[in-house]
């Protein structure tokens, strides 16, 4: 595993912990984590900006410009400019390093930050990045009873967030080796996994997992117009493909729903802090359900997706829904307590002719009956579905079990579907499993060479399903290894054979024994 990665991140969670630690007994756990978020948050766009701004001061000749330095009133002049070009505006005063600069004497810490964040929200009213901005602070409550009881305490324990937050070694964002926002994300959620349920059942996916997911849905391509994630969560999935092709490859941008409003807000946030401009991403605030909002820009080439597990839907409880073009298709609606094939059917509707999705999926889907079956015969009989793979179990925070992933494509050269047993392709870390990035590359190529590989691959043909009784289910195809130990029954009967002349010999001994007692003792 790659050093630098593992010490960046273990820096980052240590810095974390010490900001815990700091808060401890006041803030719990969930409402914690909005806290540190949003203050990383406030670090970055102050960074973000200042830096934006001192790089054109820097090229035009004036090599000791620092805007952070400047008046207020100095800076106005840029205002109208940078929130054209950046889609904000900050105020020197008001960056993160000047208000922690005198955030210990600031007996108002917390009527300053509440200016400030409103300022930020503010400065995009009226633009076209009004949108983007709108509510970004709103889980940021300077004047909560949970970070205190007086105003003295709830401002000491803000100070402590403002050091914590700035001493983070976090260089430039984007050019970390690990994603440290989302890995500051997970790292949150995984310390406060107790309280995980007042989130409405809030997942997220492991940075590798969707490192994985983004590669099979891009496969070789180079440049992509537009990435959609129907369930976007805190954006992770939609960030990989940034990662992977650079954000000036996707050249029309990010689309993403979430219905989750907290999430919503992180994702928002996680794009700025990726450096993807507001002109680049429109991430919704929604159900994709019931209520999509991206009609206007589908298609899309590449869909990513970790959607809710088995959540509960309106279904066929609305008559409009199966006339819905997106699951009149299949001529059924995913049942009304699990909704895995009604995301399923939105994303195949939704992706482009010559573009690929690739879903996590629970394993029931695969193989349970009624409405689920007949959506699966119709995602095969129209040659859907490219390649089901089996992933380890324990790989997802929330649950320990063996999730899938389903890949789907409009432009199939063949019927056939490609199975892949994937379920030992990763290493075990604490009490969960991890893929490694060699485990990514083996199941990547495996998706690409498909060809048959004894115990983990198998390209079955669409009469093998049909005569499965379309069964998704990875373990119907791919022959499961047998990893009991061979015994040669010869070898075994001479073992016994032995052992029983032994024992023979040794009831011999000991019967002698006996009677040489047994004699001494008559005499």
């Amino acid at each position: 595993m790659d050093n630098t990665k593992e010490i960046q991140r273990q820096e980052l969670h240590n810095a974390i912990w010490k900001i815990a630690n700091d808060l401890r007994g006041a803030v719990d756990g969930w409402d914690f984590k909005q806290y540190v978020l949003g203050t990383l948050f406030y670090r970055y766009i102050s960074e973000n900006i200042t830096a934006y701004i001192n790089k054109g001061e820097w090229e035009s000749g004036d090599k000791d410009f620092d805007y952070s330095k400047m008046s207020d009133n100095e800076a106005e002049g840029a205002r109208e400019d940078l929130v054209e070009e950046k889609g904000f505006f900050i105020l020197p005063s008001e960056l993160f390093c000047n208000v922690r600069a005198k955030a210990k004497e600031d007996e108002n810490l917390n009527e300053t930050l509440e200016r400030t964040f409103n300022n930020i929200e503010d400065s995009a009213k009226g633009t076209g990045s009004e949108g983007d901005f709108k509510g970004l602070f709103d889980d940021f409550d300077v004047n909560s009873n949970k970070l205190g009881g007086t105003v003295a305490e709830r401002n000491k324990r803000l100070l402590s967030l403002l050091n914590g937050v700035g001493e983070m070694n976090l260089g430039d964002f984007k050019d970390n080796t690990i994603d440290a926002f989302g890995d500051a994300y997970e790292y949150l959620m995984t310390m406060y996994a107790s309280n995980a349920g007042k989130s409405g059942g809030e997942f997220f996916t492991p940075q590798e997992v969707s490192r994985l997911l983004t590669l099979l849905a891009l496969g070789d391509k180079k440049q992509i117009n537009k990435v959609y994630d129907p369930a976007c969560g805190s954006g992770s999935l939609l960030l990989q493909a940034a990662k992977i092709l650079g954000s000036e490859n996707i050249k029309i941008g990010f689309f993403g729903q979430e219905i989750n409003i907290t999430t919503y807000n992180l994702c928002r946030i996680n794009m700025f802090l990726h450096d993807i401009n507001y002109n680049k991403f429109d991430i919704a605030y929604g159900d994709t359900l019931l209520n999509p909002s991206h009609w206007d820009d589908e298609p899309f080439d590449v869909i990513v997706s970790n959607p809710p597990y088995s959540v509960n839907w309106v279904g066929d409880d609305d008559p409009i829904l199966i006339n819905d073009e997106r699951f009149s298709p299949a001529g059924v609606l995913a049942p009304k307590s699990k909704a895995d094939f009604a995301f399923i059917m939105h994303s195949l509707s939704w992706l482009s002719s010559t573009g690929t999705a690739s879903i996590v999926c629970f394993p029931g889907v695969f193989y349970r009956g009624g409405a689920e079956k007949k959506i699966r015969q119709y995602l095969v009989d129209n040659n859907f579905v490219d390649c089901i793979i089996q992933l380890p179990a324990n790989l997802f925070f929330g649950t320990p079990i063996a999730t899938c992933i389903m890949v789907l494509k409009k432009n199939k050269k063949d019927n056939n579907v490609l199975f892949i047993d994937a379920s030992k392709e990763c290493v075990k870390v604490t009490n969960s499993n991890k893929l490694t990035e060699d485990n990514i590359q083996d199941i990547y190529k495996m998706y690409a060479d498909r060809t048959d590989i004894q115990y983990m691959t198998k390209l079955a043909s669409y009469n093998e399903i049909k005569e499965n009784d379309y069964n998704l289910s990875v373990s119907t195809y791919v022959e499961q290894e047998d990893t009991r130990e061979k015994i040669d029954i010869k070898v075994l009967n001479q073992q016994i054979k032995e052992i029983v002349a032994r024992e023979n010999e040794l009831r011999a001994s000991i019967d002698k024994i006996v009677a040489e007692i047994e004699g001494d003792t008559d005499e």
